[in-house]
């Protein structure tokens, strides 16, 4: 007589504490997913309703548009104010002042690295000091050093892009050479060592062997200083008046800094539209930020 095998009884208990153990993480990571995201959508929606809402006033704003949707408030922004001007002004002041600060930074960031001359430590410090105090409180002296430079060359004086290029450019520069100049202390000194031993001259080195590798911080910094160039008020304020010369956060609140109710459609539709360059760039930068930091530097 054949007698068969019974498989081993299973501990249906323990099956199910586990099942249940495993659904109720994945359950608050859902959870907590869900509200993370909803917590960052709600203010969006918001302001697209209040966009495409053709009412146009705060009071009548809601999750759903009341007066059905309409792209008004696009057309009137365009029509009624300059926000083609503000629109190219915040373009080109934070693409050049970020490009600009960004490159003179990698500069100062690989001599501090990589090279050991007299006030170096003295120059880090004074770097780190400076950015310790906010830009706006020289904003008295820096208003003087503008009035005579407007006297003697208007063309980068008050109401000029390039005045305000070259604020936000300097202003920058301490902070991005401090991480910058951390980023490549991480580097193996073997990698310019040998290319120096091989001939390479110290930019030959710089833009052949350390550029590529430090990609990833140039892509964060550039992208935190063009947000924090585009979004910048309090000096733009300042140094630009005329209508046409003035960049989107400017132009944006003047829009609610008197008739707030009547113009907050228009508002609405013009911060959608100041967040499609931040959008753009990042989407360009994104492969850079999450790339390794020696991904390819070790030949095979």
């Amino acid at each position: 007589m054949t007698t068969y095998a019974h498989p081993p009884a299973v501990d249906r208990t323990a099956a199910g504490r586990r099942r249940n153990r495993w659904l109720a993480q994945v359950g608050w990571r859902h959870v907590v997913g869900v509200l993370a995201v909803a917590f960052s959508l709600f203010p969006i929606l918001f302001v697209l309703s209040a966009a495409l809402n053709p009412l146009g006033t705060l009071s009548s704003t809601s999750l759903v548009p009341t007066g059905g949707v309409s792209g008004e408030n696009f057309a009137n922004l365009f029509a009624d104010t300059a926000f083609g001007h503000w629109f190219v002004n915040s373009l080109l002041i934070a693409g050049l002042a970020s490009f600009v600060s960004i490159f003179l930074s990698s500069l100062a960031a690989y001599a501090f690295s990589r090279m050991r001359f007299a006030g170096r430590r003295v120059g880090l410090l004074t770097l780190l000091l400076i950015q310790m105090f906010p830009q706006f409180l020289a904003i008295v002296a820096i208003f003087l050093i503008f009035t005579t430079v407007t006297d003697l060359w208007p063309a980068i004086g008050f109401n000029t892009p390039w005045g305000l290029f070259l604020l936000y450019m300097g202003g920058a520069l301490g902070v991005n050479t401090w991480l910058m100049k951390g980023f490549f202390d991480t580097l193996p000194r073997e990698l310019d060592e040998s290319a120096t031993m091989d001939g390479a001259s110290h930019a030959q080195v710089f833009f052949r062997i350390m550029l590529p590798l430090v990609a990833p911080i140039l892509a964060v910094t550039a992208l935190l200083s063009f947000i924090g160039t585009i979004n910048e008020f309090m000096i733009a304020n300042v140094f630009l008046t005329d209508t046409e010369s003035k960049t989107l956060a400017v132009g944006m609140f003047g829009l609610v800094a008197g008739e707030r109710n009547n113009n907050f459609g228009m508002f609405a539709a013009g911060t959608l539209l100041t967040a499609v360059p931040t959008v753009l760039v990042f989407q360009l930068l994104q492969r850079y930020i999450v790339s390794g930091l020696t991904a390819g530097a070790v030949k095979g």
